[in-house]
């Protein structure tokens, strides 16, 4: 492909994605395909000769898009959105074609330094503390503190009963590319600090030794990345169970870092959630926070040296001479290829400013609200945990096996895609608010399907299970039965006994027994001539 195919064909495929974003919602949410699928369609080695661009992308509507899970759907309710603005479309374009690979100042210092702006940005956007920007503003006395003006470390221990800081300048961020990276790098970053004070104190103690010892902590809410962190990082996981409202707490921790320690185990990292995946429920960062300052146990990373300094590997190669005035990203996580993602960011932020970020999560708030609203509304069903930012919760009323079964009809008719979570050992179908221009109609024809389905759910749960009066709530017939059993037995104690009625089935009387009391009344022939003569 020369410059020209390209500007025609680029031109092309910006037209195809405007309209499949304008008309994604007359697509099945989710493909209707079996694994292996995409096997048979296609080739088994690569073209030896070049193909044309006309047929490279004729097989790609017609065999790679019906295999694909439509994420920007309105209908897409299951995981928590990948955000797929139209600016951020075009600054992945911008992206691809520089081609960067932006693991040092050197390599590209523009990547590089716009990736530290834009960082120091949504920090500011997030209301961070002043002294964990990239660029902390200078106060009068010198300290970098804008959010607690004291420099004084006992009044800032004061303030609110808050985690006490440190007023130095030791703020950043980096751009990686996942939650899962992020919380490898941090947890290898703590453990890398940690063992290397122990073994300044312990300085014959075998390494393996003291690794055995290491424990992290986090809530069983969770997410997965935490735990498989903490296998990679080869450490021992405490699972702690949330409160009540699905919040992990400060006394929780604080007891089982101290069991730890009794055992002879080193406690030396908490992971806290704010907006846990299985329920959007948050963490008590400021309870746990502060037991991790007792304790002398990482509960973030704080210090960027610290981070720096355990993922360092600086071969010569990779050195160049302004190498001690700029920052090398290449040392703040795994990978050493750094594709230019900041560049997405400026770009969206600039579109939407902040003021239109404001308005399109508060939006999903609000419509998420709005299906809470609807599920409330049908007494059949019930919500599991607090609505706060764009998560539902609920599930059907019964058994986990009708919700696990609303969701698997629902997922399968393609009309809508949601998953379960767990919460109390109740199975509940998460409902998140995900597309950028979702609306309440979208909301209520959502709640028409999942109702529609219910019905039929709930129709064949009666079926296969015909409800049993119970004698509890009918006192007047409980009496009347207990006279029953009362001469029953006396006639299987003594048979010789005369005088007993003789007895007729009805209608009536049968109503109140279950299919086996039933069979055992025709049997023994014990149903009275008529309700009267029980009296």
């Amino acid at each position: 492909m020369n410059s020209d195919e390209f500007r025609i064909r680029g031109k092309e495929i910006i037209d195809y994605i405007a309209d499949y974003m304008e008309n994604i919602q007359d697509l099945r949410v989710t493909p209707d395909v079996e694994p292996g699928y995409l096997k048979s369609l296609l080739p088994k080695e690569a073209p030896i000769r070049a193909e044309n661009w006309d047929s490279i992308f004729k097989d790609f509507e017609s065999k790679i898009l019906p295999g694909v899970t439509h994420w920007q759907h309105p209908r897409f309710h299951a995981y928590f959105p990948a955000g797929n603005s139209y600016p951020s479309i075009l600054g992945e374009i911008l992206s691809s074609g520089l081609g960067i690979v932006g693991f040092s100042w050197a390599a590209s210092p523009s990547c590089t330094e716009l990736e530290t702006i834009v960082l120091d940005w949504l920090g500011r956007m997030l209301n961070l503390p002043n002294f964990l920007l990239p660029f902390p503003d200078e106060i009068p006395n010198g300290h970098v503190n804008g959010n607690i003006e004291s420099s004084n470390k006992e009044e800032l221990e004061k303030e609110n009963d808050d985690v006490m800081i440190d007023p130095k300048p030791v703020g950043g961020g980096v751009v990686l590319g996942s939650a899962s990276e992020c919380i490898l790098v941090a947890l290898l970053s703590a453990r890398a600090n940690v063992l290397r004070n122990l073994k300044s104190q312990h300085p014959f103690v075998e390494d393996g030794v003291l690794l055995s010892k290491l424990v992290m902590y986090t809530s069983k809410l969770a997410h997965s990345c935490v735990e498989k962190a903490g296998m990679i990082a080869m450490v021992k996981i405490r699972l702690l169970d949330p409160d009540e409202n699905f919040s992990l707490r400060g006394l929780c921790v604080e007891k089982a870092i101290k069991d730890d320690k009794s055992n002879g185990l080193i406690p030396f990292f908490v992971s806290c959630t704010i907006g846990t995946t299985s329920c959007c429920s948050f963490d008590n960062l400021i309870e746990v926070g502060n037991v991790c300052k007792r304790e002398d146990v990482y509960f973030h990373v704080k210090d960027k040296y610290m981070l720096t300094k355990a993922l360092s590997v600086d071969p010569i190669y990779l050195r160049y001479k302004e190498m001690d005035k700029a920052i090398d990203y290449r040392h703040w996580g795994i990978a050493l290829s750094r594709r230019f993602r900041s560049l997405k960011m400026w770009f969206t932020i600039r579109s939407y400013g902040i003021e239109g970020l404001q308005k399109y999560i508060r939006e999903h708030v609000r419509q998420a609200k709005k299906f809470e609203s609807l599920v409330l509304g049908d007494t059949r069903f019930e919500i599991l945990g607090k609505v706060i930012l764009g998560l539902v919760c609920f599930r059907l009323k019964g058994p986990n096996a009708l919700s696990q079964n609303l969701l698997f009809m629902l997922n399968d008719s393609g009309k809508l895609h949601m998953i379960p979570s767990m919460l109390e050992d109740k199975y509940v179908i998460r409902f998140c608010v995900n597309a950028e221009k979702s609306s309440d109609d979208d909301m209520i024809e959502a709640w028409e399907l999942i109702k529609s389905y219910a019905d039929q759910i709930l129709k064949q749960h009666e079926e296969d299970n015909p409800p049993v009066v119970d004698s509890i709530d009918i006192p007047e017939i409980t009496s009347k039965l207990r006279r029953m059993r009362f001469g029953i037995s006396k006639m299987v104690s003594d048979p010789r006994i005369n005088g007993q009625k003789k007895y007729r089935r009805t209608a009536t009387t049968l109503r109140f027994f279950s299919d086996s009391s039933k069979y055992f009344a025709r049997k023994c022939s014990i149903v009275e001539k008529s309700d009267e003569d029980l009296e």
